[in-house]
């Protein structure tokens, strides 16, 4: 049937011709399926794929083509560099008749990951990791990188030094005459007032970006967030009750960062074991109007 029907991007050429550095679709609903450790089932994704256009004179290429490649990725096996580099590698050869000769992929979708409460037994709740891959083949080489989002909370040092320093001042204008003080006594004077001033902290974030190689046998995501978290110290929580709350006070209370320290943790625990790491953080102030961020690596700026 199709025989018959027109096909524009046949029949005639471009009007004003010239080639193109890229053309495709963007905003694909698609599933994908992930296997790997701490991961299996399938996803909701968005996809942005594009090949070349060198041809100057061809009227259009055939996105029908990129689409139904594409959509095997959510009804074949799971996501590896491998299946990327063949999808792409076959979408170039697809359009062998526009002179094609690379091909990207963009996915972004998001890991629901279950992470149990600080110290409630049997407590715990799921929690969000916006993921982005970014694939391309060009010249038949082929490269992957992955992006991913990490929550956490940060509480400022100079911040802290000052609220303890009203403290400090405070004790001494109430208990500084006293020749000798109980146990009992400090700890009753810290009940009520060692909250008379608090550091400031605030939820922030981190975008770590790395290199895939195209052999790796998955895509490794889980293991990256674990080591990035713990880099970090203090991830936000999911699920928790008083006593998880009052945990994650005394973690923040014994892990103050600038902003400067949340990227250097993380550029030293992944320099050595990814390629190409580059880090974004941003923290989200309480005390300003605006963000502090830092970046570091091959890929920042």
């Amino acid at each position: 049937m199709n025989a018959i029907l027109p096909d524009v991007s046949l029949s005639e050429t471009a009007t004003l011709p010239a080639a193109l550095d890229w053309v495709g679709m963007q905003g694909i609903d698609l599933p994908i399926r992930l296997a790997e450790d701490g991961i299996d089932g399938l996803l909701p994704a968005s996809a942005d794929v594009q090949v070349d256009l060198p041809s100057a004179t061809t009227k259009g290429i055939h996105m029908s083509r990129l689409y139904q490649l594409l959509d095997r990725l959510g009804t074949d096996s799971s996501l590896t560099p491998e299946r990327l580099r063949l999808l792409l590698a076959d979408m170039v050869t697809s359009h062998r008749s526009c002179d094609s000769r690379a091909a990207r992929l963009r996915l972004d979708f998001a890991l629901l990951v279950r992470r149990p409460a600080l110290v409630t037994p049997g407590l715990s709740g799921w929690k969000r990791y916006p993921i982005r891959l970014d694939a391309s083949w060009v010249a038949s080489v082929f490269q992957l990188a992955v992006r991913i989002e990490i929550a956490y909370s940060s509480t400022c040092p100079c911040s802290a030094s000052l609220s303890r320093q009203l403290i400090e001042r405070a004790f001494l204008d109430d208990l500084g005459d006293e020749a000798s003080l109980s146990p009992a006594t400090v700890a009753a004077w810290l009940k009520r007032n060692a909250s008379l001033a608090t550091p400031h902290s605030q939820r922030s974030l981190a975008h770590i970006r790395i290199a895939i190689p195209g052999k790796a046998p998955d895509l490794g995501l889980l293991p990256l967030i674990d080591r990035c978290e713990a880099a970090l110290g203090t991830p936000v929580q999911t699920a928790v009750k008083r006593a998880d709350e009052q945990a994650f006070a005394a973690l923040n209370g014994s892990n103050l960062m600038f902003v400067e320290d949340a990227a250097r943790r993380l550029l030293v625990a992944l320099e050595d074991s990814y390629p190409d790491v580059g880090i974004h953080v941003r923290h989200l102030e309480s005390l300003h109007p605006h963000d502090a961020s830092a970046w570091a690596g091959t890929t920042s700026g």
